[in-house]
């Protein structure tokens, strides 16, 4: 009898210890995995549009673990992503069409796929502004746009021209060959089909030096002033007869002060290489004038060298109503050192008295031994 009650213990309390061991709720039957899936699988795509290309891929499903997406794009690793669930993979597509392949994998471990479509447009390059810096035959050239890659320039001097590179942040310099009137066309790319383009008109100049004859169309004859009321323009000739025949010339208003006269800063130097006389040909309408004296200066000598005061000369007027030859002959002055080179022209006119108003003419101002 002892005996069957120390059995019948024994197995009560390993029912007890067996079913201790067993959590509340806990079934081991993993079967329900074999029918566990991804389900209203999908994808979002988010296209940039400042034309970089990137396009951030998010795939999205219910009971989705991860995803491998396939771009439809490159080669190699960087032809595909993988993605945990809520995370995304960003791409950068060239302007296209595209088949963007996404494998979504669930708990298990098993695999669905799905194909998507992708479009990737390219915006139209927007407020395109170009810079321009002239200097005789040379341009130099800067753009910038809204959503631009990159650019091309047509500089207009040639026939089926192709267009140079220009790159964002960047300045391309230009020489044409000869001076006339161009259209610069600066086309902004997106990187893809779409561009917008602006054309400039611009006046390719040829230097501005001796001889100065006022005929080129193509040079600025810049003549500056100082001194109240002084003016320089150039004109029809008053009186084309004579030594002068020529359509247009230079006409010199003197300004109120003696000291007032003009300036004329020079794209090619006067060389004193080439010779030291400088003649012109000068008109003055009103007999009052003869025997005034007209100045002629030459400053900014290159390298500094002689100083600006030593290089220069007058030359009184001989006559009135007709063209006369005056002649400034820089060899004899002392301080010029051989072969100076100066970069600025000087013309003042009766510098010993106040009075504005006085008018000469002058023309075809040249280098000569």
């Amino acid at each position: 009898m002892k005996k069957i009650s120390i059995i019948c213990s024994f197995a009560l309390l390993l029912v007890v210890a067996v079913s201790c061991t067993m959590k509340d709720g806990v079934d081991q039957d993993l079967s329900f995995l074999e029918s566990a899936a991804t389900a209203n699988t999908n994808k979002i795509f988010d296209i940039s549009t400042d034309n970089s290309g990137k396009v951030k891929i998010t795939p999205i499903g219910e009971g989705l673990v991860s995803s491998v997406v396939t771009f439809g794009h490159g080669t190699g690793a960087a032809a595909m992503a993988t993605v945990v669930a809520g995370s995304n993979t960003t791409h950068v597509y060239p302007e296209g069409t595209y088949t963007v392949s996404i494998a979504y994998s669930d708990i298990s471990g098993r695999l669905t796929s799905t194909t998507y479509p992708l479009a990737v447009t390219y915006r139209i390059p927007e407020n395109l502004a170009v810079t321009m810096t002239q200097s005789v035959h040379n341009v130099k050239v800067q753009a910038k746009a809204d959503y631009a890659a990159s650019y091309l320039v047509y500089f207009g001097d040639v026939s089926n021209e192709a267009g140079t590179a220009l790159a964002n942040g960047a300045e391309i310099s230009h020489d044409y060959a000869k001076s006339g009137n161009y259209n610069l066309k600066v086309v902004a790319l997106s990187g893809g089909a779409a561009k917008s383009e602006k054309i400039t008109a611009i006046t390719v100049t040829d230097p501005f030096g001796l001889p100065i004859d006022f005929e080129n169309a193509f040079v600025s004859y810049f003549f500056g002033t100082f001194g109240d009321n002084q003016k320089f323009a150039t004109e029809a000739n008053p009186k084309p007869s004579g030594l002068n025949t020529s359509s247009k010339v230079g006409k010199f208003t003197r300004g109120q002060q003696g000291w007032s006269g003009t300036y004329s800063p020079l794209n090619d130097p006067i060389d004193f290489t080439v010779g030291k006389k400088i003649k012109l040909l000068v008109y003055n309408p009103d007999a009052a004038m003869v025997g005034k004296k007209l100045n002629v200066e030459l400053e900014w000598a290159v390298g500094g060298t002689p100083a600006n005061g030593v290089a220069a000369l007058k030359m009184p007027l001989t006559t009135s109503g007709a063209w006369e030859e005056l002649v400034f002959d820089y060899s004899g002055i002392a301080g010029i050192p051989a072969g100076s080179k100066f970069t600025q022209l000087v013309l003042r006119f009766n510098d010993t008295a106040d009075g504005a108003g006085a008018v000469v003419y002058v023309d075809n101002i040249r280098l000569t031994n």
